[in-house]
This record gives structure tokens, sequence and C-alpha cells, in this order.
């Protein structure tokens, strides 16, 4: 190890005590995109996090989109080197249920997990607040111990992620010739396990659509009005049961036509991984543990997981939620409903799939309407050549054990937007755990993964620089 990377690993060695303590305060402030009445906390989340940037020597901004700003940072630039885009998220889920939080989601507390290790708890610990900060040591460690960063430094961190990044392109299409980059990197993503840093190589995409249908302008009384009114939720929840057949498959018209099947190899690959179900299902708390598991049958759980499409019920709404009893036939009844996508699909066809499958399964004297929410293509990544391989260097000095290639179930928009604007590959260096809890209740992130990940990110800006 050379002098430079020593310094810069004893910096951020030295800073644990008060990263933590940092993490935490970025993790009280409540950034809830989604939320209207947050907007006030989304933005002063994004003034703490410029203030902080900046003080590590960066040039940083605030840039106000039509929503939720974006915060711009950069070093000073070279001709001489690389340059690498950073891109981050700093607004949060809505941490609800709250009466599942074992302490409040805005107030960070350390504490054991299951596996006895430590971690910090709060909505926004793994995703994304403290990958970014795992990026954020490794820059001020770099610029104190260093006199700066080996590479060109582009940071976007944005405030409108969890809620479709609705504002994002507008921001990279204007600022197209100043965030001219030779390549991206996100952490947003898990190791395989604790122990087991991954490099992910391929996101599944998204549709997310709310189909409402309605009966009447107002509640019905159905001792008066029942047997003549047909009930939207009935309605509702005999369509929503017929879009998954006996066999887990999605029945939306021309769904599995274009999807692209796994290389065999890479298929051999997560058959080597040691995946373990019982493990698995015990960590989700399921409530008849592995037994519970299932899905399209004919596939593994990790090809499920990764490399198939899914069909599934986020939310469903109707009628009387509150104590005792309401008599009624509901005016209406709703459900939001999200369909991962793999390669080969496109979520517009998609879209009008379901739009048909709605129409046919309406019926009549119900009004059905749709209301259209995300849509992302799936991602592949390539992780060959040399931007990957010196990603996978950083990743086995920082965690001191060899990435495995992965893909992930979820989906991160962004990779696709940075492709088809700024003409950008990216490298996706997860360093959450597949038990970190993101969008649930109990949110966590391992202090061991922050000093982990802060190592690999240090590691990772050298690397890139010697390409």
């Amino acid at each position: 190890m050379n002098d430079s990377l020593a310094a810069v690993l004893e910096h951020i060695q030295s800073r644990h005590d008060a990263a933590v303590g940092e993490l935490s305060e970025f993790l009280r402030i409540p950034s809830v995109s989604a939320d209207p009445a947050r907007a006030g906390d989304v933005r002063a989340c994004a003034e703490w996090l410029a203030q902080r940037i900046a003080a590590t020597g960066l040039g940083a901004e605030i840039v106000q989109t039509a929503g939720h700003p974006i915060v711009l940072a950069r070093n000073e630039h070279r001709a001489d080197r690389p340059t690498v885009l950073l891109y981050g998220h700093y607004d949060v889920q809505p941490p609800d249920p709250l009466a599942a939080w074992e302490s409040p989601p805005f107030e960070p507390v350390v504490k054991k997990t299951p596996a006895g290790t430590d971690a910090i708890y709060a909505r926004g610990a793994a995703d994304d607040k403290g990958q970014i900060w795992a990026h954020m040591e490794a820059i001020a460690a770099w610029q104190s111990a260093r006199g700066g960063l080996p590479v060109n430094l582009i940071a976007i961190f944005e405030g409108e992620e969890e809620i479709d990044s609705h504002h994002l392109a507008d921001f990279l299409n204007s600022r197209r010739e100043i965030l001219r980059a030779d390549i991206a990197v996100i952490s947003d993503t898990n190791s395989f396990a604790r122990g087991v840093p991954a490099i992910t190589t391929g996101l599944r995409g998204l549709v997310y659509s709310e189909v409402t249908l309605r009966a009447a302008g107002n509640d019905l009384h159905s001792g008066i009005h029942g047997g003549a009114v047909k009930n939207p939720a009935i309605a509702l929840a005999k369509m929503l049961a017929s879009l998954v057949d006996e066999s887990g498959r999605v029945t939306l018209e021309g769904f599995y036509d274009r999807i692209e099947a796994p290389k065999e190899g890479e298929r051999a690959n997560w058959g080597r991984l040691n995946f373990d179900e019982q493990a698995y299902a015990d960590g989700l708390g399921l409530v008849e543990g592995k037994a519970t598991l299932g899905g399209e049958t004919g596939f593994s759980t990790l090809e499920r997981k990764w490399a198939r499409p899914t069909c599934d019920v986020c939310g469903l709404t109707s009628g009387y939620q509150g104590p005792g009893a309401k008599t009624i036939i509901p005016a209406s009844a709703s459900a939001k409903v999200s369909f991962r996508l793999v390669p080969g699909q496109d979520p517009l066809r998609v879209r009008g799939s379901l739009e048909k499958f709605v129409r046919a399964h309406c019926p009549p004297g119900l009004a059905a309407t749709i209301n259209h929410f995300a849509a992302a293509p799936a991602v592949s990544v390539d992780h060959g050549g040399r931007w990957a391989s010196a990603a996978m260097d950083a990743v086995a000095r920082g965690f001191g054990a060899a990435p495995v290639f992965v893909r992930e179930g979820l989906t991160i928009p962004v990779v696709n937007l940075l492709k088809s604007t700024l003409g950008l590959d990216t490298l996706l260096l997860g360093f959450g755990l597949p038990d970190d809890g993101p969008h649930g209740p109990n949110e966590k992130f391992d202090l061991e993964n922050l000093r982990a990940g802060a190592r690999t990110a240090a590691f990772l800006y050298e690397a890139l620089a010697l390409v």
C-alpha cells in the first residue's frame, strides 16, 4: 500500500465516531419526498448536505428544480485524469407504519442487530444516506490527508429518487456539458451476504400504477342497496386475483413475449453462491419460514428475485377502516400495483397490457380509472473491462474479500437515464446488507459496512485514477 492510501485509510479510521455522529444528523432530517408536508424538510436536508460537502473543500451548490432540489458538487478538474460522476439520493421513503418501528424512524439509534453486529437504525440508514456517507468519508479523507482526490469528481445527490426522479432528466439535459464524465458510480445496492461483497450487474425495471373501480359518488347503505348495486371492492379483488395464475405467472397479454433469459454461465454462477433459503426466510420474519417462499414455478429463489418479472399488489383501499362496524357498499375501491420487469420487456407495452386487462375485467355497472406512476426498463451492466476491473479490486481491498457478481430485483431508473442523456456506463457498488430492511420499519445500516464502504470508496477513487 502506498503512503497516500495509508494516510487516507488512517483518516477514515480515526473519524469513525464522528462519522456515525454526522450520519445521525443526516438521518434526523425527515426528507420524505413523497409527502408535500415535508417539502421544507427535504430542502433543509439538501442544504445540510451541501454544507457538509463544502466543508471538505469541494464546491457545492443547490440546484432548484421544479420539484425538490439537487445538490451538485465538484472538485477542481484537471485534463490529465478521468472524471467520475457519483450519484446518490438524500430523499427517503415514508416511515409508515410507525407503530412497527422499535425506535422513532427519525431518531437514529445505534444498537445490536440479531447477528450481534452494531448498526444504526433509522429511515434512510441504508437507502441511501448511509451509503452516501461512506463516500463522503472517503472524499473527506482524500481531501484532508492528501490535499485532494486523485480523480475529477462530479457528485449529484437528488431529492426525488423515491418518487421516480421526475425532474432529473431535465437537470441532466440542461447541464450536459458540465456533467461530462468517463464513468458513473452508484452505491444504492447490497452485498450478497454478510462478509460477501458484491458488484451488481443487473436491475429489474418497474411499472407502478393505481387501479380504481367506482360504483357511486358516495358510500351506500348495504341494507338498503345491497343486492342491487355492484360492490367495487369485490370486483377489484376478483380482478387482482386474476392478474397472477396458479403457477405464479402474470396473465397480462404479451407479458413474457420478449424476455431475455440469463446466460447459462450467469445462472451457473448463481448456483455457486451458496444461497441459504432458510436463513433468507428467517431474516424476513415470514409466518411459516421457508415454507412461505414461493413464486413462479420452475425457477430458483434467486432467479425469481433477480431475473423473472413479477406482479405485486402494494396497497389496497376500500370502504370503512375504522373501529367497529359500518354497513356500506363502498363508493370505490383502489389498488396500487407494481410489475418488476426484466431485460426485453418494454414498460410502456406493459402499461398498455394492464389498461387492456382492466377494461376487460371491469364489470358493467362500475367505472375503471388507471393512474400511472413509475415506468422504467430493466438494466444490464457490463462487468467486464477496465472500469469494472478497478471496481473489483477496490471492493476486494475495502471489504477484505473478493466480490461476487449478482443481480438485484430492485429498480434504479437513473442508470438508464445516465446512459441515455450522458452516455455513461455505471458501476453499481452496494454497501448494504440483504437484511437492512429499506422501505420497511426498523431500517438499518451496519457500522462495519459503513467503514468497509468508506474504505472501498477510498480505494475506488485511486483505482479509477489509474485506469
